[in-house]
């Protein structure tokens, strides 16, 4: 009985592909052309994310305007997206390959870009309750490995955690490279480290580049803080990079002061930051001028670095909107107020 039954469902089965098979063909080849993942990404303009409702402080000052990260959306590289890309304005091809570092997959690009905007998150409460003389509790200082060239001498991993360096506690990527420049060419360093929250010794060797002494990694510094003003930034499993540290840094500075730096207006914004409140160059400024003009920006803030692109762009645009540079946090917060 069961196997009359499996037969009667077979044929039915085998029918319905026989009379739909062009129909399933199809159907299987539109799939293949979403699916199928080709060594591309297609940059697009993005979006604005509110930092309202990303930031909170225990007493937070009422602001009239907006303060919002700007961000790049990031299209995978599938066929019909590529054919989209030449006749859907402002949609560029990228290959994977000037995306990543030379033997870097993309995965572990985006787990350091992960790491990149917990150090932005840093970064970002440090300079700007520096800003503000408040006090600031740094906990722990966290120092991962991010990336191992193929030149490097060493047993070192990725994601490894550099706690000494020559029996030195190292705080930042700066106090590092100041121990290597402080060596000589084929010079070995003792490493303390940790590897899964266990303590290890290894050892890397110093060898010359054309920029000077280097070691053949690079580091991201994260911190374990705690405010007086607790403070917490929320992010999504899907945001990552250094690029919105100005716009955290001038979203921490306004709930904590009475003074409202947005004056009323909507302002878009990107940049890194360090714990000096130093602004930093970002890639995909177009993309992100685009996407806050959509959002209706008054007002977009970027790096130095950018700020001739993001002219030009909104020049051929004919963009009604008002862009604002500066060096460093305070000279961003002080053109704001004289807007």
């Amino acid at each position: 009985m069961v196997i009359a039954l499996f037969n009667k469902i077979y044929d039915k089965v085998k029918k319905f592909i026989l009379e739909n098979k062009v129909f399933l063909i199809v159907l299987i080849a539109i799939n293949l052309l979403f699916w199928v993942d080709l060594p591309y990404v297609i940059y697009a303009p993005g979006g604005a994310i509110n930092l309202e409702n990303r930031i909170k402080v225990d007493e937070d000052y009422e602001s009239k305007g907006k303060l919002q990260m700007a961000y790049v959306s990031m299209v995978r590289g599938s066929i019909p997206f590529l054919l989209a890309s030449y006749v859907i304005p402002d949609w560029d091809i990228e290959s994977k390959d000037d995306l990543t570092l030379e033997d870097e997959t993309m995965e572990d690009m985006l787990k350091k870009d992960k790491l990149y905007m917990q150090e932005s998150i840093g970064n970002a409460t440090i300079s700007a309750l520096s800003l503000l003389n408040k006090n600031i509790d740094i906990k722990k200082i966290h120092n991962n490995v991010i990336y191992i060239t193929k030149e490097a001498d060493t047993k070192l991993e990725l994601y490894d955690e550099i706690v000494k360096a020559d029996g030195v506690e190292i705080r930042s990527l700066d106090e590092y490279k100041k121990i290597v420049e402080s060596h000589k060419i084929g010079d070995v360093i003792k490493l303390e480290i940790l590897r899964n929250n266990k303590k290890k010794d290894v050892t890397i060797k110093v060898y010359n580049t054309k920029d000077g002494l280097k070691t053949g990694i690079s580091i991201v510094t994260t911190y374990d803080l705690k405010t007086e003003d607790n403070i917490k930034i929320k992010s999504k499993a899907s945001e990552s990079g250094p690029s919105g540290g100005l716009m955290m840094a001038l979203g921490i500075y306004n709930s904590l002061t009475k003074e409202d730096i947005t004056n009323g207006k909507n302002i878009v914004g990107t940049g890194t930051i360090d714990i000096d409140g130093n602004v930093g160059e970002i890639g995909g400024v177009k993309y992100k001028l685009i996407g806050a003009v959509r959002n209706k920006a008054d007002v977009f803030i970027c790096p130095l670095e950018n700020y001739k692109e993001a002219k030009k762009v909104a020049k051929e645009k004919k963009y009604d909107i008002i862009i604002i540079t500066g060096k460093n946090l305070t000279e961003i917060v002080d053109k704001l107020n004289s807007l």
